[in-house]
C-alpha cells in the first residue's frame, strides 16, 4: 500500500507542529535568532548548550551534558519529542549521539539528531530541518497508525509504504522516525502518477 500525503507539508505551510525541545550544541545565539529557531519549537523550547566540532572533527568545546539533563528533565513531559543538532555535527556526530542517548535515558520520547537528515555544512539549516522533523513525528505517527487500523479492517495485509517529496516511497517505519521527508509527499505522488499515465 503506498500513501501520499498532505499532512507534513500543511503542517509547514501553515506553521502547525507540536512542540519540541531543540537541544543545539555549539551554536551561537544569533545562528538560533537568524534561524527563528525559537519559532519552530511550537511553544517548546531552544536551548544552546556548549559543544561542538571543528571543521575538521575536532571537539572544539566539551558537551555541556549535566545542562542538557536538567532541560530534558525539566521538558520531557511538555513536549512531544526532542530534536538535537550539533555544530559540524556530520564531520563528527559524537555530542548528538551523547545528547540522543541522554534523551533516551531521561524519557520514552522520540530523538531527530541533525547528522541523521542532512550531510550539509550550514549547521543553522540542519537546525531547522531537524526541529520541523521532530514537530512532525506525533502528526505522521497518528496518520501511519489510523491507515493501519482501516487496513486491518479491510483485511488487506500488505507493507505500508509513504511517498517521499522526491516520489520515491519509504517504509511507514522510517516515514515514522523521518516526516520532514514526506514534505510535499502529495504533489510528487501526483506527478509521478501524471508521467506513468502520460
Amino acid at each position: 500500500v503506498s500513501l501520499s500525503t498532505t499532512l507534513a507539508t500543511n503542517a509547514v505551510v501553515e506553521g502547525r507542529g507540536a512542540p519540541i525541545c531543540l537541544l543545539l550544541a555549539g551554536y551561537s545565539p544569533t545562528q538560533a535568532i537568524r534561524a527563528e529557531l525559537n519559532h519552530l519549537v511550537r511553544n517548546g523550547k531552544c536551548v544552546l548548550l556548549d559543544g561542538g566540532h571543528d571543521a575538521a572533527g575536532n571537539e572544539a568545546v566539551p558537551l555541556d551534558l549535566d545542562k542538557a539533563r536538567e532541560i530534558v528533565r525539566q521538558w520531557r513531559n511538555k513536549v512531544s519529542a526532542f530534536g538535537v543538532s550539533s555544530i559540524f555535527s556530520v564531520r563528527n556526530p559524537s555530542h548528538e549521539i551523547a545528547l540522543r542517548e541522554l534523551v533516551h535515558n531521561e524519557t520514552d520520547l522520540p530523538v531527530t539528531c541533525g547528522h541523521e537528515l542532512a550531510s550539509s555544512l550550514n549547521a543553522p539549516r540542519r537546525a531547522v530541518t531537524v526541529a520541523f522533523n521532530a514537530s512532525l513525528i506525533s502528526y505522521i505517527t497518528a496518520l501511519i497508525q489510523a491507515v493501519h487500523r482501516i487496513l486491518a479492517e479491510l483485511g488487506i495485509a500488505a507493507p505500508l509504504m509513504v511517498v517521499k517529496g522526491d516520489g520515491s516511497l519509504i517504509s511507514a517505519k522510517i516515514a515514522l522516525k523521518r516526516p520532514v521527508e514526506t514534505v510535499i509527499s502529495g504533489p510528487a505522488a501526483s506527478v509521478v502518477g501524471a508521467c506513468h499515465l502520460g
